[in-house]
């Protein structure tokens, strides 16, 4: 009797653990992540993602993409998914990857929610994996050094070195010229990054390469004997790629890219990361390149101490001051700014400068004086834009600035927005728009070209800045 009755009580106890166990499992597969990082691919991926409270990116380590800025994590892409996962109310975590073939495989393996890094949407990837909307028009362009050999079409191209970075949309189109041209033949790299097959180039390695035009404009302001040789492609989007289970997802991701572009969200964000690249000039930047290492040197310090004196970031008030006078102490214009921050004579007279030739003096008052701009900026104006709006104040002066605002607002277009201000201010150079403007006309494009050369030369200082530390703890790691 007893046994019987011990038989019944384990009969019962496996029962309950059985319906325990399914319990259990039905619970994981709601959730969205294993302890290993794996996602679970029954959930969708909407319903994963907001459950956890967790956007996951897959991403790549470059300039175009994600990077670490002067503030912490910056980039075109990191940019553009802290705005969706804002939309969504999650936070985010991002992994880098160091290619997109493997960012391809993590997407596959469940790793991540998406992969965010300047991935090309093309016909053969689509029948492999899922995309959500297109969000950038690019083109795949053969890029060879200046001063090197480079193909007058594409038929030259059998004569060149050409590298290219393996498992990418380059060696796909690539495979298709070579359907038409006999004797195409390239290597592929899966050690290189784009960035640093381009700079390969530059050092002349190696003829040439392919790659998409945002990546070439951005990598030409660091490599100026870069030069597009020949248009490789017919346009083409940039895209995120998803994991299967993101049917939910995409359609989330469709509207909100539809809203961002509707609002402007989008074209801001295309601003701040690629409209100061559409400005290139081999010569100058070339010399500019130079001046950073003759001529920066002696007065970096002064930059320094001004910057920090005024709340100013110091690369951008030397980029400025190159802007101005390319660092040359005595400069002087046929107007009459005189100095390495070429102020007027009236200017220099009301922040007590004796003589705008004294390097220290003029950077000092400079710096002062694009600081009083700086707090003149209205609080409408966004965060990251204000140090445009003042710096277009100091070249064209702030009353011509308030008429940019007044013309932004009678065009339905946002005051506080630099992405809007620049569009507006060439128009204060017409007739039919600044005489109903309270200070009239001005060289309207003239502040937009003076911003945006600014932030090239920041940019590119930067740039030279980095390698530059780079190099010294490769040096010093060496020892």
């Amino acid at each position: 009797m007893k046994s019987k009755s011990l038989n019944t009580l384990l009969f019962l106890i496996l029962r309950i653990a059985i319906i325990i166990s399914l319990l259990f499992a039905s619970g994981c597969d709601q959730l969205s992540q294993l302890t290993d990082g794996t996602i679970f691919k029954k959930t969708d991926l909407l319903e994963a993602v907001k459950k956890s409270g967790e956007l996951i990116v897959l991403t790549r380590n470059a300039p175009t993409t994600y990077y670490e800025g002067r503030d912490g994590p910056d980039g075109y892409e990191y940019h553009l998914v802290e705005l969706f996962a804002k939309s969504l109310n999650v936070r985010t975590s991002y992994k880098t990857m160091n290619s997109v073939d493997e960012i391809f495989a993590a997407v596959k393996n469940g790793q991540g929610h998406i992969g965010a890094a300047g991935i090309t949407r093309t016909d053969e990837r689509e029948k492999i994996y899922n995309f959500g909307p297109d969000y950038k028009s690019i083109e795949q362009q053969i890029v060879c050094h200046r001063m090197g050999p480079a193909p007058k079409n594409m038929e030259g191209l059998t004569d060149l070195s050409i590298l290219l970075v393996h498992g990418t949309s380059y060696v796909e189109n690539m495979e298709r010229l070579k359907e038409n041209i006999s004797g195409l033949v390239w290597n592929t790299t899966s050690e290189l990054s784009t960035e640093q097959v381009l700079a390969k180039v530059w050092r002349r390695e190696v003829d040439c390469t392919l790659a998409d035009s945002n990546i070439i404009a951005i990598n030409q302001r660091y490599y100026p004997e870069l030069k597009v040789a020949l248009p490789a492609s017919e346009t083409q989007y940039l895209a995120w790629v998803l994991p299967d289970n993101s049917e939910k997802f995409q359609k989330a991701l469709a509207k909100w890219f539809k809203d961002i572009k509707a609002n402007n969200s989008l074209a801001e964000i295309e601003e701040r990361y690629y409209g100061h690249t559409e400005i290139f000039d081999y010569v100058d930047i070339r010399a500019y390149k130079r001046r950073i290492i003759n001529r920066l040197p002696k007065y970096r310090q002064l930059f320094h101490a001004a910057a920090k004196k005024h709340n100013l970031p110091w690369t951008t008030l030397s980029a400025q001051s190159y802007q101005e006078s390319h660092w040359d102490a005595r400069a002087k214009s046929p107007t009459g700014v005189r100095g390495m921050m070429m102020l007027t004579k009236k200017t220099a007279e009301s922040l007590g400068i004796t003589s705008r030739l004294d390097p220290q003096e003029s950077i000092n008052g400079g710096a002062r004086y694009l600081a009083q701009l700086l707090k003149r900026i209205p609080e409408d104006v966004q965060k990251d834009d204000k140090l445009w709006f003042a710096l277009a104040a100091y070249n064209v002066g702030m009353g011509h600035l308030w008429d940019a605002r007044t013309l932004a607002r009678q065009f339905g277009k946002d005051p506080g927005k630099w992405v809007d201000i620049q569009d507006v201010f060439p128009h204060l150079s017409q007739k039919k728009f600044y005489k109903k403007l309270k200070y009239g006309y001005a060289r309207g494009t003239e502040p937009v070209r003076y911003v945006n050369r600014i932030r090239n030369y920041q940019d590119i200082l930067e740039k030279e800045l980095s390698l530059t530390k780079e190099l010294a703890e490769y040096v010093e790691k060496e020892k």
